[in-house]
């Protein structure tokens, strides 16, 4: 289990964007080092949008998505449904 997090999501809606890339990661069975050097990025970048602290281009999703063997709009799709989970509804 990884330790609790230092800092909060910017916003409830990159909280759970980085909630969805860490769980297909996990599905996935990689590390964030490996996420990083497939998706041709920094670890730190993967780091942080995992807590929800950067806001990642549009770029850096595909290039995860694609390392990840997914679609943005996966990962779109299953971040909207935790934000729902974690929203009170109307």
């Amino acid at each position: 289990m990884p330790p609790p997090r230092k800092s909060k999501p910017r916003t409830p809606e990159l909280g759970a964007l980085g909630e969805a890339i860490r769980r297909l990661r996990n599905e996935a069975g990689i590390s964030q080092e490996l996420l990083a050097e497939r998706a041709a990025t920094d670890l730190t970048q993967i780091g942080g949008i995992e807590r929800g602290t950067r806001n990642p281009t549009y770029f850096t999703l595909v290039r995860v998505a694609e390392a990840l063997k997914t679609r943005v709009g996966e990962i779109a799709t299953l971040a909207d449904d935790l934000v729902d989970q974690e929203l009170p509804g109307p």
